[in-house]
């Protein structure tokens, strides 16, 4: 069932967000596929321009989602299809900064889709947050029909937002909406950071020869979910009828613990610092995450396919061969872990 492949080619696609780990893998796999431009609006606030596929039939366009000049740029072109994957990421973050949250993941989708409506867009695909908007109080796996309203981060608030929007802008406008709700994912694209995820900032820790700062007892889980996966549900999202309208979880439908994360990432970067414990953050109250993804691979045909190992693996093989970029863009405030505050400054290369 390979025909939702073809659906992208000769097609104009815009991808917000699209120099991000995410973005930039399926901007390089629409490319592929044929499609006539793929449009990445990207502000580089959290990605790097070398990050982005440098193909003949991609167009990148700086600027950001609230930014109505650009939004003027690219829907000039006339998209057909919308990835709309741009967030001002993720939970801390938002706690530091809520006003920008607000606005990049509230007023920024609420523009984009008035754009996709004024043009006709033939879907819109807004990829939303099920680590995020399930709250913490739920039965696993986590299901499509269960949202909490008791969220504990600005950054869950507002991806529940743009569900929301979304919603009505579907069913009051008619615009051919799938929400698209994603956990964990991981992959080759990703560069660490303050605000990033658990397995880019492990990934450099463990390649530094450092130890692997673990929040909490370390037997918490989470539902980690290889990119290209990801990018699989997101093209068959934009293709098979039955998913308009709906919310989707993508998952990997596998619970993992921390530890045993962290344990395969120093096995596979040859790391011997082991691992380090510091205190929960004050949002992260989810102690266990998994999801079910019966729905989707009953409307769309999800079938995530990719093990944990074989995907840090590639996490691995892409710092390895990317170690000078991502050294220079990795930035961790003091304050991640005892860690990072003495190591931080020396100079490193990949163990």
């Amino acid at each position: 069932m390979t025909d939702y492949l073809n659906r992208y080619k000769d097609k104009v696609i815009l991808i917000t967000g699209g120099a991000g780990a995410i973005g930039s893998n399926l901007t390089r796999v629409i490319s592929q596929l044929g499609a006539k431009l793929v449009i990445v609006l990207d502000n580089l606030s959290s990605a790097e321009r070398w990050n982005i596929p440098r193909l003949p039939n991609v167009l990148f366009v700086e600027g950001d989602v609230r930014d109505e000049e650009k939004l003027k740029r690219v829907f000039s072109e006339k998209p057909q299809y919308v990835f709309h994957l741009a967030a001002f990421f993720a939970n801390q973050n938002s706690i530091d900064h809520p006003e920008t949250d607000l606005a990049v993941n509230g007023l920024g989708t609420l523009k984009l889709l008035q754009y996709s409506y004024l043009i006709g867009v033939q879907r819109f695909i807004y990829t939303s947050s099920g680590c995020s908007i399930y709250g913490s109080k739920n039965s696993l796996p986590l299901t499509e029909e269960y949202m909490s309203l008791k969220l504990s981060t600005p950054y869950q608030i507002t991806k529940m937002l743009g569900e929301l929007y979304c919603n009505f802008f579907h069913h009051h406008y008619g615009l051919p909406v799938v929400e698209a709700r994603l956990f964990n994912s991981y992959g080759p694209g990703e560069i660490p950071g303050q605000y990033r995820n658990v397995i880019p900032n492990f990934t450099y820790w463990a390649l530094r020869g450092e130890p692997l700062p673990i929040t909490g007892s370390g037997e918490e889980t989470r539902d980690f979910t290889y990119v290209a996966d990801i990018v699989d549900g997101l093209l068959r999202a934009g293709y098979f009828e039955a998913a308009i309208g709906q919310a989707i979880n993508l998952a990997s439908s596998i619970e993992t613990r921390i530890t045993d994360l962290a344990q395969n990432i120093n096995e596979l970067a040859g790391n011997t610092a082991g691992t380090l414990f510091v205190p929960s953050r004050k949002w992260d109250t989810k102690k266990r995450l998994v999801a079910s993804v019966a729905k989707a691979k009953e409307l769309i045909g999800y079938e995530p396919r990719t093990e944990l190992k074989t995907g840090l693996q590639n996490v691995v093989t892409w710092f390895r061969d990317n170690w000078k970029n991502i050294e220079n863009a990795a930035s961790f405030e003091p304050g991640m872990s005892s860690a990072v505050r003495n190591k931080g400054n020396q100079a490193s290369s990949p163990a």
